[in-house]
């Protein structure tokens, strides 16, 4: 294994400690920070000193080619426990997460909406949003959800398992919501939907983003992640090549063939 995976992290009770950075009075600090984060799934390296930063309110487009550790990362700033994280800090809004158990970044904000949706099998839509909400901090009511996805409320009584993929995707966000989050993180958010499905779940990343919510992007059909996002990331191999606008990506014909294959 590399020599990076036996380097030390921060302790536990550090996590609450104020971000050390040092940053001056006319530049503040980032919302959320990853610094040199390296994670293994057992032996195989796979994020190799990645880091970047997301601003509050954007959204934040994480790209990259098949096998290029996008869905990793994520995870690991999920805090999930694999890929496991051996080395780095993930610092969100001046609390350190990089020690801390998925249930743990989750109540500091961070919510994941994997690319399976892991909806609850055996539940109405309405159960699986009641579900998110028994333990605080809670976030935005069944009412509101209902008015940002409509189709939810249509639905609200069948079981979340036999919706269309579409519609599941729509609840796997919505039950993010359900809780009081800061960050959050969607990978392969339109996989197999529909053209006109994609421009509603656009639509709805718009709102969310216009009621102050961080979005972090995982997404195989980049030219519409990077027509949506405001900054792009993208990873080859495990590390970071790219940390800009999405705009320039999306002029930058080299850089695309390069690292997207578009």
């Amino acid at each position: 294994m590399n020599s990076q995976s036996t380097a030390v992290m921060l302790e536990p009770e550090d996590n609450n400690m104020i971000d050390p950075t040092p940053r001056s009075a006319a530049t503040p600090p980032p919302f959320c920070r990853v610094n040199d984060i390296h994670a293994y799934y057992g032996e195989s390296y796979i994020v190799q000193g990645v880091s970047f930063n997301i601003h509050e309110g954007e959204i934040l487009a994480l790209l990259g080619r098949n096998g290029a550790g996008k869905t990793s990362t994520l995870r690991a700033l999920a805090r999930l426990d694999e890929p496991q994280v051996t080395h780095g800090e993930i610092w969100l809004d001046h609390k350190g997460l990089h020690n801390m158990k998925s249930y743990q970044a989750a109540v500091e904000g961070i919510a994941l909406v994997p690319e399976d949706r892991r909806i609850i099998p055996g539940l109405t839509v309405e159960e699986n949003l009641q579900l998110a909400q028994i333990v605080e901090p809670v976030g935005w009511s069944l009412e509101r959800l209902y008015e940002l996805f409509p189709r939810l409320r249509e639905r609200r009584k069948q079981e979340g398992v036999t919706l269309s993929g579409g519609e599941q995707q729509m609840l796997a966000i919505a039950r993010a919501l359900a809780r009081d989050i800061k960050v959050l993180l969607l990978d392969e958010p339109y996989e197999g939907l529909a053209p006109v499905i994609v421009d509603e779940i656009e639509k709805t990343l718009r709102i969310i983003k216009a009621q102050g919510i961080t979005t972090v992007l995982v997404e195989q059909n980049a030219v519409r992640a990077l027509n949506l996002a405001d900054r792009a990331v993208i990873l080859d191999t495990g590390t970071v090549v790219y940390d800009g606008s999405a705009k320039e990506v999306l002029e930058n014909e080299a850089l695309r063939a390069e690292y997207l294959a578009i």
